[in-house]
């Protein structure tokens, strides 16, 4: 078993944070306080803590003719986990920065992919590999 990461975002609205992530992505809720909320995400510890909403855009890299949103954080799902979870997004009504694909297609770094934002601006993308092998893999195409 992988170790499950700790991360901390900042979110403007606790109550809009406890939706999206307890009920629109379906992460278990944890220990909460008065500026804070942990929820499980597939098995890692994210934390919503109140935060002034942040002013600035995300910068963008172009990745497989894309702009992708930097920063931007999720999960590693199974390939048809990662299915399963894009059907629920769109029947919750997320609207995508980046719609749910498959990039590097035929390639060993082939992977599905997907980004949204939630409610107080975070990106997050989550995917997942034809072959988990290539995870790490130093090139795309070898």
């Amino acid at each position: 078993m992988i170790q499950p990461f700790h991360l901390a975002v900042p979110v403007d609205d606790l109550e809009a944070a406890r939706h999206f992530y307890g009920t629109v992505l379906g992460c278990p809720e944890g220990r909460t306080d008065t500026e804070w909320i942990d929820f499980d995400l597939f098995g890692h510890q994210l934390v919503a803590h109140l935060a002034p909403k942040k002013q600035e855009a995300d910068h963008r890299n172009e990745v497989d003719g894309k702009h992708v949103p930097v920063p931007h954080f999720g999960v590693v799902l199974e390939w048809q986990q990662f299915d399963d979870f894009a059907e629920r997004l769109r029947g919750k009504g997320v609207k995508f920065e980046i719609e749910p694909y498959v990039r590097f297609t035929g390639l060993p770094g082939e992977q599905n992919t997907m980004f949204f934002y939630d409610p107080a601006g975070n990106a997050l993308e989550f995917k997942a590999f034809k072959d988990i092998s290539r995870l790490f893999a130093k090139q795309l195409n070898g």
